[in-house]
């Protein structure tokens, strides 16, 4: 399973405990050789709040809650942490509990490992017949955790019918998954990233009353299926509290995500391939939109700005120069330069892009938090001891005005020469 060590709980007890006379010997005994993580007696990681994590820029000693300073050496991202969680291999399930993630951007988004989460709660709730969590991908993806998420099997369907907007193939896709597996739940994101439509179609194919803005599932043993539900309804001005149908279209935050298990995530394949139908809607292709009107959590490319910027015109110019969605950090936001839905961070948007570029940002816990799933994280800062440069996978020293107007300097050179050779 894992080779991290178990403590005693009366150790931990007494390493958390101020004022218990044994407080200062138990704490060098944890602090000094010993892990800064470990199993406690209910099967979750613990970790040593008093182990080293990492010094601000004030001196003060934090602890790495993002886990992303986690065994790193000076810069760049740290080493990662999913080979310490205990591997879960579902080999005979007594069931499968089905989700269709977006995979906004071809990555499982913060809904999507919500989601994914809700499936967990209700295929682990009977330790005696646990259930076996089934993810049906469409088209091509850039996600490589899909296991850290708690899929324990995945099915990825590539074919050019599927790929794009094609809701009437992939719909004809969840039949056949349907009549292959019969999960006893199918669970789709409540979004209009193509969740809602699909799911609604999968419902009526199948002759089922779907739930949809599902915000809430709790284990009820007078229900029929064991389950209840409470979904927004009027508008969301009321809720409705019902049984927990076969489908169910549930809201961001319906669940917690999957943090502390890793997942075998093993391939699936549909007995037969998928049938060629002629389809009654034509995928143009995507086009070129606006990043100021792009969500956040849906966002390849960032330009955050925190307390640093002065220039906030010049930030604004980058920022279309560039291409990318701004972003802020909470003291941007409070101090009034950026509007609360550009907040970055544990208090704000969960994150995905490609390639996040925080000026003048130094970093506080909550925004790290924020980020930590980002790919490449730039830092633009003049202090090159603040927490963001220690988390960036590359660092840039200096004032962000100089070097922001240097970027859009080389964006309109490099532009030019692409015409030039044109």
């Amino acid at each position: 399973m894992s080779d991290l060590p178990r403590r005693d709980p009366r150790q931990e007890w007494i390493a958390r405990n101020r004022l218990h006379p044994r407080h200062a010997e138990v704490l060098q005994a944890m602090g000094q050789g010993a892990a800064s993580e470990w199993w406690g007696p209910g099967g979750l990681v613990r970790r040593n709040p008093h182990a080293v994590g990492f010094v601000g820029p004030n001196g003060v000693k934090r602890i790495d809650r993002s886990g992303t300073q986690q065994g790193a050496c000076g810069g760049g991202t740290a080493t990662p942490t999913a080979e310490r969680k205990p591997l879960v291999e579902i080999d005979a399930p007594a069931f499968m509990v089905a989700v269709v993630p977006d995979m906004a951007g071809g990555r499982l988004s913060g809904h999507d490992r919500d989601l994914l989460g809700l499936a967990r709660q209700l295929a682990d709730a009977d330790p005696a017949a646990r259930g076996a969590v089934v993810a049906v991908v469409f088209g091509p993806h850039k996600e490589a955790n899909f296991g850290e998420a708690g899929i324990d099997r995945l099915l990825h369907l590539d074919s050019p019918e599927v790929t794009g907007y094609a809701p009437e193939a992939r719909l004809g896709a969840l039949i056949m998954a349907e009549e292959a597996w019969a999960p006893r739940d199918w669970l789709l994101p409540d979004s209009k990233l193509g969740g809602a439509e699909l799911g609604r179609r999968f419902a009526a194919r199948l002759g089922e009353r779907a739930a949809t803005g599902v915000w809430q599932v709790e284990a009820d043993a007078e229900a029929a299926t064991g389950w209840h539900c409470t979904a927004r309804g009027a508008a969301g001005s009321l809720d409705i509290r019902r049984p927990l149908p076969r489908i169910a279209l549930a809201l961001a935050e319906c669940a917690e995500p999957v943090s502390e298990t890793r997942h075998a995530a093993t391939e699936l394949a549909l007995p037969q391939p998928l049938p060629s139908t002629l389809s009654r809607i034509q995928d143009l292709g995507q086009v070129s939109v606006d990043p100021s009107g792009v969500a956040l959590s849906e966002a390849e490319f960032i330009l955050s700005a925190g307390n640093g910027v002065k220039d906030w015109q010049g930030f604004h110019h980058a920022a279309e120069v560039l291409g990318a969605t701004e972003g802020a950090s909470r003291v941007a936001v409070d101090d009034g330069f950026m509007a609360r839905d550009r907040q970055v961070g544990a208090t704000g948007t969960w994150v995905t892009a490609r390639v996040y570029v925080a000026v003048g940002i130094s970093g506080a816990i909550q925004h790290l938090q924020g980020i930590q799933t980002c790919e490449k994280v730039v830092a633009i800062n003049m202090d090159p001891g603040c927490d963001m440069i220690k988390r960036a996978d590359l660092a840039v020293i200096g004032d962000s005005t100089q070097i922001l107007e240097a970027l859009v300097t080389l964006m309109a050179q490099a532009r030019e020469e692409k015409r030039d050779a044109a």
